[in-house]
């Protein structure tokens, strides 16, 4: 039987393994999806055992998918652009590294959502990994504008500058929060850790414009400290990460098995869980 794992540490609490096992009955597929707990400093033996074991591939969570990219032989061009791996597929060639995260947020805005990014303006807030693994796929998408904003302006500007060259028409700019006062956007995406910590990031008011969608990439139970500062400043279009990491995961299924699984009914049974709690 086929094998593949989540690899990270922490790893017990990861949704993964009961996503991609609802993803393999739906399909039809036969394989063995684990947790791997791997010692902070034994992330490449880890990789190494389990793939001498016969597996297969691997889905890669914190702290390690700067790690991964090291490690990948290969890599794939949102891989590249998002300077970290979450996803690895044992080849007889090598080790190949991809990177879901990004074509995960933008399924879920357009598929789930129903958001349409062309043509829109868009704010990222954060300038660190998953602002930068989100920037290709939301490029690609060929919004009017997209901004980066960071608490720290100069790391937001340094992270547009590196994706000029991808914006494609798209035109691309950065600064600090309070840069952002008297501007606003039709799709918000909190890319912070701050929703972590049950913070919201400092943000002048007005950013929103008539019916614009708040999406925060964190999730949990009733609103992030993000989306709660939103509502309060009357959007009513808001949205968390779950669906993301359902569409990474999808994303990763059909890297590994070639097929697309329905993702609509795995969002639902992990939201009523979710609600239930």
């Amino acid at each position: 039987m086929d094998r593949y794992a989540v690899i990270g540490n922490p790893i017990a609490h990861s949704k993964s393994p009961r996503i991609h096992a609802a993803f393999a009955r739906q399909t039809g597929q036969t394989l063995e999806y684990s947790t791997l707990l791997a010692p902070l400093e034994g992330f490449v033996t880890a990789v190494e055992n389990f793939r001498s074991a016969g597996g297969r591939g691997l889905n890669v969570t914190v702290p390690f998918k700067l790690e991964a990219f090291a490690l990948a032989s290969q890599r794939s061009p949102r891989a590249e652009a998002a300077g970290a791996v979450n996803t690895l597929t044992f080849r007889a060639d090598g080790i190949h590294g991809d990177n879901t995260d990004g074509a995960g947020l933008v399924r879920d805005l357009t598929a789930n959502l129903g958001c349409t990014l062309a043509g829109r303006r868009v704010l990222l807030l954060g300038a660190g990994g998953a602002a930068r693994g989100a920037l290709l796929p939301l490029l690609q998408a060929a919004p009017s504008s997209l901004t980066l904003a960071n608490r720290s302006a100069d790391k937001a500007v340094a992270l547009a500058e590196s994706f000029r060259p991808s914006a494609n028409g798209t035109m691309l700019s950065a600064g600090g929060f309070p840069d952002l006062a008297g501007q606003q956007f039709d799709i918000v995406i909190n890319a912070t850790a701050a929703s972590l910590s049950s913070e919201a990031p400092a943000l002048p008011t007005g950013l929103y414009a008539p019916g614009a969608l708040a999406y925060d990439m964190m999730y949990g139970k009733g609103d992030t400290a993000y989306l709660a500062r939103a509502r309060a400043e009357g959007v009513t279009h808001l949205a968390d990460g779950l669906g993301m990491l359902v569409e990474q995961a999808a994303e990763s299924f059909l890297l590994w098995r070639g097929v697309r699984p329905n993702t609509g009914p795995v969002l639902a049974d992990l939201r009523r869980e979710l609600s239930a709690a």
